[in-house]
């Protein structure tokens, strides 16, 4: 899953640590989300975007997956 957290984080000049504090969890877990490493869990992801006052699909998306076709 790719996500726009450094990105966010940049923009309101906010370290992992700090964010973590926030959250309430380690800032090895926020490195992990945030380098993709690790999918959140789904009320993880949530407070991480409510941090941001994003909606979660403002900060989290899905890869990128190849289309395939039917049998017929």
């Amino acid at each position: 899953m790719n996500n726009r957290i450094k990105v966010l984080r940049a923009e309101q000049d906010l370290s992992q640590q700090k964010l973590a504090e926030r959250i309430g969890v380690s800032r090895q877990a926020i490195n992990a989300v945030e380098r993709g490493k690790h999918d959140p869990s789904l009320q993880l992801a949530f407070d991480i975007a409510n941090q941001f006052n994003k909606r979660i699909e403002e900060v989290f998306f899905p890869e990128k997956k190849s289309e395939f076709k039917d049998n017929e």
